[in-house]
């Protein structure tokens, strides 16, 4: 471990310990550094690594505060970092939601409210006006999805899959604009998604969700050739 990495990890622990709560403000960095025994160099080091993971805030003029510790914001790099990857990776990134999402859609089942199931509805509406546009029905289909997993009410959930969905919208536009099909069987398939949720079955919002996610997958490792960079692909 550098001396960087130690000094980022005494300021978490006093995070973790809640020495230092969300909200609150860091002692003035020459008593802080004086307190866990650490340089000042060291310790602005530190504060700017924690500054760019969300952990903390620099406030000018004000001092440096700890951040909410939301999910939401600590996650929020993630979908810049699922941006990075590259190639087959892609199929991975379409795995890792197949193993999320129809686990979320089957929790949303049972702590939908009827407001949730009218935005679900409307998006249902207006894929089926714009199936001809392959771009504007993913952007309803993504806005679809996250209706669902804010309904299970679980912040870390959304922001995981949040993070993902970036590149698996942009391995469902490719399928969209290659694959003429492929609008009737997204909404066929999100219209037993939305029924499933609607009657309030968990196991069966859960496997509809299931071969939704894994008919585009199956698609994508149809199509994608070895090596190929995924980002070469419309998006």
């Amino acid at each position: 471990m550098s001396l960087t990495d130690g000094a980022i990890a005494r300021i978490r622990e006093l995070i973790r310990s809640g020495a230092l709560p969300p909200g609150s403000r860091l002692p003035p960095e020459p008593q802080l550094a004086a307190e866990l025994g650490l340089s000042r160099n060291l310790m602005r080091e530190a504060v700017k690594a924690l500054v760019v993971a969300r952990v903390l805030d620099i406030r000018r003029g004000d001092g440096t505060y700890v951040t909410s510790l939301e999910p939401g914001l600590l996650l929020e790099g993630l979908s810049a970092a699922v941006e990075m990857l590259r190639g087959e990776t892609l199929l991975e990134v379409s795995e890792v939601r197949r193993l999320l999402e129809p686990v979320a859609t089957g929790l949303a089942a049972t702590r939908i409210t009827d407001a949730d199931l009218h935005e679900l509805r409307q998006h249902l509406k207006a894929m089926h006006a714009c199936r001809e546009d392959p771009r504007l029905l993913t952007e309803h289909d993504a806005a679809f999805h996250r209706t669902v997993t804010l309904a299970t009410g679980n912040a870390t959930l959304v922001s995981v899959l949040e993070g993902i969905s970036s590149r698996t919208l942009r391995g469902r536009v490719w399928r969209g604009l290659v694959d003429e099909d492929s609008a009737d069987r997204t909404i066929a398939e999100h219209e037993a998604i939305y029924a499933a949720l609607a009657d309030r079955n968990a196991p069966l919002a859960q496997a509809t969700a299931l071969v939704h996610v894994s008919t585009t997958e199956n698609w994508l490792r149809a199509h994608l050739r070895p090596g190929d960079p995924s980002d070469e692909h419309p998006d």
